[in-house]
């Protein structure tokens, strides 16, 4: 297996051993940090992609999960504390390393819960081979923030490229990612219950947006670079084509157009589905009602 302990310590994690994969993209090793906590049988948790897009957003519900299962958590690559390069992040980078990932570190088929972006890419993988027994979907999205507003293509990638320059771009990139602008992103749509954005917690989020490195996947992520689907129907069409059980979990105060979005998902015939508290970040903020929601689709062998 292609791994190397890395440090057990918690104060990096959340409490599992926390290890590296060392993984090859065009000729460019990168490191990507996973952490596996528990035992039992395996079940690997995808966090959303954003600019504060970390493992530890998974910690609460890992825990929950651990003693049922062997919790594999990830920091994406230029995400967390994975390697950060200054690539072109897009589609083919994330669907190739989720697949070899899987591949490396699991034999055989395995219950994934992905959120919000990490949808399309489980979607993806699904379609093209047996990688997964069940798939849990939260606050699941296929279009990044920009495109949701309204930006066009060519905007989007004058604001990446603006964001990738060597000065100017560091500078755009510290005026979106201050505390402050963090606070006002998690009481938007991310939390609903302003007293857990603490300055504390908005801290944490900012050390993670201010690694060296950082801003390339998160302007990609931003600018829809990385949106595996561009239309509705592409994405629709990937649950349409499903065999693995799917349930997916909605955030009752979704922005209105990612509701929508979920809605439309949820209307598919054979998709299970659930509204419980939260937004987009509803893993998080309420892991264990999360955990409350999908445990008998977990448990169940018959879905």
């Amino acid at each position: 297996m292609p791994t190397n302990l890395l440090s057990t310590s918690v104060a990096t994690g959340f409490g599992g051993v926390v290890q590296e994969y060392l993984w090859n993209w065009e000729n460019q090793q990168l490191r990507v940090v996973y952490e596996t906590l528990g035992k039992g049988s395996p079940l690997l948790l995808l966090p959303s992609f954003s600019s504060v897009s970390t493992r530890l957003e998974m910690g609460e519900l890992a825990n929950l999960l651990a003693p049922n299962f062997q919790v594999v958590a990830i920091d994406w690559p230029g995400f967390g504390e994975s390697s950060r390069p200054s690539l072109n992040y897009r589609p083919e980078i994330y669907q190739q390393f989720l697949e070899d990932f899987v591949k490396a570190i699991f034999n055989t088929p395995i219950t994934v819960v992905a959120a919000g972006h990490a949808a399309s890419y489980v979607l993806q993988l699904a379609l093209k081979q047996a990688a997964f027994s069940k798939i849990v979907l939260l606050a699941p999205t296929w279009r990044g923030p920009l495109p949701t507003m309204g930006a066009s293509q060519q905007i989007a990638g004058m604001v990446r490229e603006l964001v990738r320059s060597p000065i100017l771009g560091q500078a755009l990139y510290k005026l979106n990612t201050t505390p402050s602008f963090l606070s006002l992103m998690y009481r938007r749509h991310v939390f609903t219950d302003a007293a857990k954005i603490t300055p504390s917690f908005i801290e944490k989020k900012w050390q993670t947006t201010q690694q060296p490195g950082a801003r390339f996947a998160s302007a990609a992520f931003v600018t829809g670079n990385l949106d595996a689907v561009h239309e509705q129907s592409d994405f629709l069409e990937l649950v349409q084509s499903l065999t693995v059980p799917l349930m997916v979990v909605i955030g009752e105060s979704s922005p209105p157009k990612s509701r929508e979005e979920m809605n439309a998902l949820v209307a598919l015939p054979g998709v299970r589905s659930v509204v419980i508290p939260g937004s987009l970040g509803l893993h998080e903020e309420y892991p264990a009602v999360v955990l409350e929601a999908v445990q008998d689709f977990l448990f169940s062998s018959e879905n």
